[in-house]
């Protein structure tokens, strides 16, 4: 059992591993900070977060060592289970600012939506690698559209647009890289167009609206649906070269920015670190996709191709809305910064999805 240990450890990825926990410990670093602003120090959430980090550092471990492909027998199970819990958190979960997204566990809240990313990924990994694709591929696109739909539906019930937007760009761009001809690519635009429209006159609520309208002209009312992005830029603007320091951040420690440690860490971060911090940050990222490519080209089988690029395609689709939610690029829908924002359930997730690529990346090394 030692000798097996060992041998896994061998073969682990330490590179895509550094990188995650750099990443991991910036966020901490600013969580830190941000409780510096509550006037009597207040670490609650460090505290939490810290918890999370290590017991997801400990099932990233566990999950490395397990066979990936065990995920593939179980999928199903994983489906229903990430439905149920979807369907239960509607009935007994708590609210929050209007969002019945979260069971409250005696203080420690859980998120379903972020362990039904992983298990979408899973659902459509397994899919795509069972099937030829090139044999009936509208029903392909039928029938995992119908499997992510589900769990789209699941989630605007709550309500909770961004992250049904994370799954719905999630099967959209796993269609797209799995070898699906032009047209179908174009059948998904029409789709998309056609959701936006239907959710803009019959789901989207008036908030959500102004968040679309402000990303337009965000400077047209910055006292009020423009005030977020407003308060990002100005934090990322003036953090030039080196930034203001840890804890000297006037954008944050004054708490003119508004969830600071969530959705607009990247400002914090551009504000305190400048644009130095937001480099190392962008080359710690840069540095977790070259690996996971490079795991791509060497995994044993199809399922784990697809598992590693929705891991991919998932992390990248987050990062890229987060920060251009910072910059002013796109509308504020309240999507985190992955390993950097706080969140007990999205670390536990993400590293989750790390865990699984570095079992596939061990055992693509190993001799079967």
């Amino acid at each position: 059992m030692i000798n097996k240990i060992l041998l896994y450890l061998k073969h682990f990825d330490w590179i895509l591993f550094a990188s995650v926990m750099l990443l991991i410990c910036f966020g901490l670093i600013e969580l830190y900070s941000i409780a510096l602003s509550q006037g009597s120090l207040d670490l609650a959430n460090f505290n939490k977060q810290i918890f999370f980090v290590a017991a997801s550092i400990s099932v990233l471990f566990i999950i490395s060592f397990i066979d990936y492909n065990n995920l593939r027998s179980f999928s199903n199970y994983f489906y229903v289970f990430g439905v149920l819990s979807l369907v239960a958190v509607l009935i007994f979960g708590k609210e929050i600012r209007g969002t019945k997204a979260w069971f409250d566990f005696g203080g420690v809240s859980l998120q379903p939506v972020e362990f039904v990313k992983f298990i979408l990924i899973i659902f459509l990994a397994r899919y795509f690698s069972s099937k030829t694709l090139k044999l009936k591929p509208i029903k392909h696109l039928i029938l995992s559209g119908i499997g992510s739909l589900i769990f789209i539906i699941l989630v605007l019930f709550q309500p909770d647009f961004g992250s049904a937007l994370i799954l719905f760009l999630l099967w959209a761009l796993m269609i797209a890289i799995s070898g699906f001809k032009v047209r179908y690519i174009l059948i998904i635009g029409l789709i998309i167009a056609i959701s936006f429209s239907g959710g803009w006159f019959f789901l989207f609520k008036d908030y959500q609206k102004d968040r679309i309208l402000n990303f337009f002209n965000p400077s047209n009312d910055s006292l009020d649906t423009g005030y977020n992005i407003a308060q990002a830029t100005i934090a990322v603007g003036a953090g030039g070269l080196t930034g203001r320091g840890v804890g000297f951040g006037s954008q944050s420690q004054l708490k003119f920015l508004p969830e600071a440690q969530n959705d607009f860490i990247f400002a914090v971060i551009a504000e305190e670190l400048g644009l130095l911090g937001v480099f190392l940050v962008a080359i710690f990222f840069l540095v977790l996709f070259y690996r996971i490519i490079k795991a791509i080209k060497n995994a044993p089988n199809d399922f784990g191709i697809y598992f590693l690029l929705g891991t991919g395609v998932l992390i990248f689709i987050e990062m890229f809305i987060n920060i251009g939610m910072n910059i002013g690029l796109l509308p504020v829908i309240g999507i985190s910064l992955p390993f950097l924002s706080y969140g007990g359930s999205a670390i536990l997730s993400s590293l989750m999805l790390i865990g699984v690529t570095e079992s596939i990346i061990i055992r693509s090394k190993l001799k079967y």
